[in-house]
Formats: C-alpha cells, structure tokens, sequence
C-alpha cells in the first residue's frame, strides 16, 4: 500500500486542513483507496463545498414539484397522472480536453438520471458556450462538441429539440457543454436513489469497468493550465447503444416491484452511487469489489471504485428478487452482478477477499462533507464599467450596416448548422421544431390524455450581463427563459440550473455565484418556477484566466393543448405587427456595444418583474385564444433583430424553391436615439403579429394586464422597412444571419473585442 505523503494529499486535491478533518473522522490515517474516495466525495463536483451555502436560498418547493434538489433528477407534476422528470449538467472540462468524447458522454450521463427517476426520456437541449471565433481551437471545439451531441442523441433515439450557442474569448480556454433531458413518467411512480432495506442487495448493471475517467470529479474540480492534453485519459469513452439496451433494461424492470432504490454511476462511479445511495437512506453498505464487472485486467479496488466507465447503474432489489432483476438485465445483453448488500451500520465498506480494503463513516462523505462561506467581494472592474455612458459613442450612419453586422454574430446568426446535425424529428414528438423561442414536444401516443399535452422547453443565459451584474444578469436569464416557453403558449412550470463559474477561492468570482444565486432565486419566486434540480460547475479557469460568470437556466413548461401553440415567423401579409412591451433602449452589455462599438460596459437593463409577468400573460393567453400568428421574443441584439428574424426565420423548402420570408413595413417610435431603439436588450418585449381584425382582442388583453402594447405595422413585401433607419432586402439579412456559424468553421475574419476586466 502506498505511503500517504503531502504529496500524495495535495495531488488527491485536498488541503492540509481538510486532509485533518479526514483524519479526525476516521480517528486514523486513511490508506491510499479511502483517500481516493474521500478526495472524489469532498470535491467540488460531488459536494457542492463552495455553493451549498448559497444554494439553500432557490425556492425549491411548489403545488407541481414531485421532487426536488437532492436526487438524479427533479420532477413535477403535468397532471392526469402525469410527471416530467428534468435536469441539467455540466461536462466542460471533458469537453475542452476531448470535445467528441466529453460532449457524448455528457449527454449520456444527463440521460441516466432522468431514466433512473422512472422516465421514459423524450427531448435533450443544450447551452454551449465557445472561445472567440478567430480561435484556432474554436472551430474544432464547435465541431467536437456538436458531433458528440448527436452521434450520442441521435443513436438514443432521443430528439435533440432545441439549445443555444455563444460566443465570447472569455471561453478561449474552457469551453461550457450543458446538457438537458426532460423524460416523462407515471406520478405515482418515482424511483430514488436509496439503498433502503437493510439486508437487501446491491446489484450491479450495464457495462463493464475500465480504466476510463479515473478522478474525473476530481479533474472537474480543478483550474486548468499548461498540463491540460495530459489529462485525456480522466475523460470517459460513451457506447450509445450499450445505454440504450440499459435504457429499456431499466425501464422494464421499474414495470416490476423488484427495484428498491437505482443510482446512475456518474461523476465517481461506483464510490458516488454506493455512498449516495447509502446516505439517502440512512444505511451502512458493504461493497465486495470482486464481483465488479471488469473489461480490464488487474485493475486495482482504487481503480474500480473511482472509474467513470459510462452505462452503468447500481440498483437495490428487494431480497429474493435478484433472479428477476438478473432474467431482464440478460435479456437485453448486460453485465449483471450482486456486489453488495445494505447495512444497518452506517459505514461504506469494501471487502476483496478476506480483506477489508476501506471502511468508512458514511455521514462525513455525504452530509458531513466541508461546507465554505468563502470571503466574497464584487469584481473591482466594475465601478468603471458603470460608470460608461452609452451616449458619449457615435450614432452609426447606417443603421442597416450595423443590423447586418448583427445578424452575422456567431451569438446571433442561425444555428442551422447545429441543428440540422441532430435527429430533432424522431418518434415525431415536435411540435414547434428548432430554431424559434422554445421548443415544443408533444408527449404523444395511445393515451388521449398524454397525446393533449405538450411540453414547453427553454435553456438560456448571457454571460456578459452576469458579469457587468450577476444579480439582474441571472434574473434575467430566468425572465427569458419563461418568456420563451410563453411565446409559444407554455406555462412555465420549473427550473434546473446549470452554474458555471471560476475559480471559488477568488472572492469576485465567490461573489458572482452567490450574486446569481440571489438573482435566481428572486426570478423564480416571482415567476412561480422552483428549482428542482440542478448541477454546480466551478473552476472554469485555463492559467488563472475564468469564463464570464455563466448560470444557465433551462425551465419547462406545460402546452395544453399541445396543438394550440405558436411559431416566431410571420405568416401571413397584411398582418399587424405590435410589440407587447416597452421600447427603452437600454444598450448596456449588448451584442450592439460589442460588436459595432467594441465596448463590453454599462450596466444590463433593469428588469421589472411585475412587467414581465404582465407581458407574458398577455402573449400566453393571446395563444391560446388562437389571436396570434407568430411570437417571438426580443433578445440578443435587441429589436431590429428580433424583427428580422421574424422575416426570415423560416428555412427554405426541401430540394429549392422560395423561401418563405415575409417583409414588414414598420413605423418604430424612437423616443430615444434610434441605434439604442433598435438594438437595446431591455427585457419584457415580445413582438407579434396578428389579423387585423383581432387587434381589439389583444388590445383588450394588455389593458386588462397592465402590459404596455405598441402597434408597429404590417406584414408584407420582400424588405424589412424601419421608417427612418432601416431598408433593407431579407434575403441581404437572411444571407447575413446564415452565414454566421460557416464562418466560424471556416476560420474566416470574425472577431470580437477582448473580455471586459
């Protein structure tokens, strides 16, 4: 056994204080494999050390939440018998080490914990942010990532319905892939991760173990610098097909009432599952480490503990069913063994042989793990970047020049690119396709129940207000989240969150994270969206350099009926156009700034969460009253781009022929400069169009509201006219807006501005 040396500490990622408390709660010197276990259970990634403190401020309870923060996955209720189980998670730095690999895996472990809940997964989304365009490593992250994603979904068969993609240099060195499965369930029957039982066994299902992401959570929870390439082997390889034999094995046995209590074996492994399930429960759990499934030879009981091979659960059964559990699993072609019993003693024990290879306390691994208020103080770049004033910037002369240098953003221009490589129309669940405000799945078959309602997904964030604000920045991550699911009808229900920062230990990035945390909080109390799960991503460093302070939101939302929704396109000439909402002109960290004045500052728009209720209603109501032709949110790029997206959000016909792009003749009110009109971020906007001769209808709904409402026009024509501002072809802005991400990949001369601070 290997001598525990400070070097052997300080590699296992612990402090000289914590390696102490280790020592105390054991009342010993741990050996080489408990200290491996410790060190995985108390990182970052499994513990939640820096965050916890704050996390128990989000409003995590509500009339629909079936579960909560704390297992695989949240779940509501839809009603009717029905349950959405959901959830979010990072794999950043996998990915920026293996982008293939890191991004597939990703999306299989996210699978996991929804399935384990009991659910039948029905659509992924993801938010991925990269470095500046002009990167050399940008493209083939983009890339990377993006073949991850669907050769893992695609092979699933689980449509990938929906995302975002962004860019900014800040990302240069850290990558972000958050992934998000939403699957659906019978409310009353929800499976945990318990080993509850004393007596019953601990059986092992799925793939085998290797070699693969040994001290993955640990890798997860530590900055980046020169030596990253080197740790390529702590990311794990994904076999689709393994996990969807695992899928529909587990799927078959919750039909049984052989499972007691399932676990994926995600960050950690088999340690994490067994030690998890055993502290949920209040149990001890004994581990015979032999009898682990093994594709390698030799492995050490460290290695087997610590692996993160993928496809693999640990599951409960009740006693005497394991023959039953062992008939299903070998039916669909996997591994399966009895590797542990629960206990009534409140330790984790590992047995090889006649040896006890570790033997520990439960409690100090899970509940007893460190908990840091860590000194927090607002990053000191601040002050002077709210102390810009938009105003003293020029007016450029030529507003059309300014909407299409928008339009060509990487954040702004058409994700088609990456859409078009994920299977989003398999088992025909869409109901409103990728491309617009949120995606819309229908949660179809036999059932006439089930076949009424759809579900309204959303994922979002704006790392550049989170950094000039993280409070009012993750407020309105949340806010347009919501507004997203509204546009199309959907009744926002719930959130997972996904909160990728730096390095904790830095006291502005501490603040940042406790700041967005206050600002979610805020958001979703007002908006009635509890937290329900969720996933903490810190140390988004490359060589002390950290991301913009990016908390990703993804909420869902209930459409019913599901056929009762609404797209972001115009539809029809002679349509009005109104926006329902306020036209402020607040630019402060906007993709206007950024992209045509190069200026990163100011501060984000403030956001009225009573108005926003307001706006929302308003649109979600005119939807389902069949008022609205089209709605769509106003987001990256402000108005002008949200109008000419309206134009031309439509993809061309299969085999050629004429797009589908409608113009629209607009007279704008430009109570301030017309650049901040048409190109401020404020919240609270959506623009709509609708016949004519229901106008009065929605003009009634505002006012009843307490929305404001402002008739802009008409649709039609083949041009996008702004009276005074803008004239301008769509095909120019559409040949604009799809070039965007094609640049990327081609390293053609896209660049952005330096990080602000």
């Amino acid at each position: 056994m290997s001598e525990i040396t400070p070097e052997v500490v300080a590699r296992h990622g612990f402090t000289p204080q914590e390696y102490e408390e280790v020592k105390r709660h054991l009342g010993r010197e741990p050996n080489l494999t408990e200290l491996g276990v410790f060190s995985v259970m108390w990182s970052e990634h499994c513990s939640y050390k820096s965050s916890r403190v704050h996390l128990k401020n989000l409003p995590t309870q509500g009339p629909r939440v079936l579960q909560g923060p704390g297992e695989n996955a949240g779940v509501i209720d839809l009603g009717d018998g029905l349950a959405a189980a959901f959830k979010m998670e990072s794999h950043n730095h996998p990915s920026y080490i293996e982008p293939y690999q890191g991004a597939a895996t990703g999306v299989g472990g996210i699978l996991r914990d929804v399935f384990t809940m009991g659910a039948r997964p029905v659509a992924n989304l993801n938010s991925l942010r990269f470095g500046d365009p002009a990167h050399p490593k940008t493209a083939f992250l983009l890339e990377g990532v993006v073949g991850g994603i669907a050769g893992y979904g695609n092979c699933m068969g689980v449509p990938t319905v929906g995302g975002e993609v962004m860019f900014h240099p800040s990302y240069n060195g850290n990558c972000l892939v958050n992934a998000f499965t939403v699957g659906v369930l019978p409310a009353d029957k929800i499976f945990r991760g318990k080993a509850a039982g004393v007596g019953n066994p601990v059986m092992y299902i799925g793939a085998k173990t290797g070699r693969d992401g040994i001290h993955g959570a640990t890798m997860a929870s530590a900055e980046f610098d020169a030596s990253t390439e080197e740790k390529r082997p702590t990311v794990q390889v994904g076999d689709p097909f393994m996990e969807k034999l695992l899928l529909e094995a587990c799927l078959e046995l919750f039909q049984t009432d052989a499972v007691v209590g399932i676990q994926d074996m995600g960050a950690a492994g088999l340690t994490s599952s067994s030690v998890e399930m055993a502290g949920r429960a209040g149990n001890g759990l004994d581990l015979y480490i032999d009898l682990v499934p093994r594709r390698e030879e030799g492995m050490t009981p460290y290695e087997v503990l610590l692996s993160e091979s993928q496809e693999r659960m640990l599951l409960v059964a009740a006693h005497g069913r394991e023959d039953e559990v062992r008939r299903i699993c070998e039916k669909w072609d996997l591994d399966v063994a009895v590797v542990g019993i629960v206990t009534g003693s409140g330790r984790w024990r590992v047995l090889s042989g006649d040896a006890v290879v570790a033997d520990l306390p439960v409690e100090p691994l899970t509940e007893g793990a460190p908990r840091y208020q860590r000194p927090m103080t607002p990053h000191p770049a601040l002050p002077a970047l709210h102390a810009f004033d938009p105003a003293t910037l020029p007016e450029p002369k030529d507003l059309g020049g300014a909407l299409v240098a928008l339009l060509g953003r990487p954040t702004v221009a058409s994700k088609e690119w990456v859409y078009h490589q994920y299977d989003h129309m398999v088992r025909l669940v869409g109901a409103v396709r990728p491309g617009g405000d949120a995606a819309v799945v229908r949660l179809a078959g036999g059932d006439p129940v089930r076949a009424r309602k759809g579900l309204a997904l959303s994922v979002g964030a704006n790392g550049r207000f989170c950094f000039l604000d993280p409070h009012l920045g993750a407020m309105h991550a949340v806010a347009e989240c919501a507004r997203n699911i509204s546009c199309v009808g959907g009744e926002p229900l719930a959130v997972t969150d996904c909160l990728n920062f730096g390095n904790p230990e830095k006291p502005e990035i501490m603040w940042q994270l406790a700041e967005a945390v206050r600002g979610i909080a805020e958001a979703c109390l007002a908006l009635g969206t509890p937290v329900v799960s969720g996933n903490v991503s810190l140390y988004n460093e490359t060589e002390g350099q950290g991301i913009l302070p990016t908390p990703t939101i993804g909420m869902v939302g209930l459409v019913e009926p599901v056929e009762r929704t609404c797209g972001a396109a115009f539809r029809r000439a002679g349509d009005v156009v109104a926006v329902v909402g306020e036209l402020l002109g607040e630019v402060g960290g906007s993709e206007y700034l950024a992209a045509v004045h190069g200026k990163e500052a100011g501060r984000p728009p403030p956001l009225d969460l009573a108005r926003e209720k307001a706006v929302q209603a308003v649109v979600r109501q005119a939807v389902k009253d069949g008022l609205l032709s089209s709605a769509h949110d106003c987001s990256d790029g402000g108005l002008a781009v949200a109008l000419a997206e309206c134009c031309m959000m439509d993809a061309p016909p299969p085999g050629g022929g004429a797009p589908p792009w409608l113009g629209a003749a607009l007279r704008v009110p430009f109570p301030r400069r017309k650049d901040f009109i048409l190109f401020g971020e404020e919240g609270s906007r959506i623009v709509v169009s609708l016949p004519p001769e229901r106008w009065a209808e929605l003009e009634a709904l505002a006012q009843a509201a307490g929305a404001p409402l402002v008739r802009l026009g008409v649709v039609g024509g083949d041009r996008l006219e702004i009276q005074g501002a803008v004239s301008l072809p769509v095909a120019e802005l559409a040949a604009a807006w799809r070039a965007g991400l094609p640049r990327v990949l081609g390293r053609a001369e896209a660049h952005f501005p330096p990080a602000s601070g």
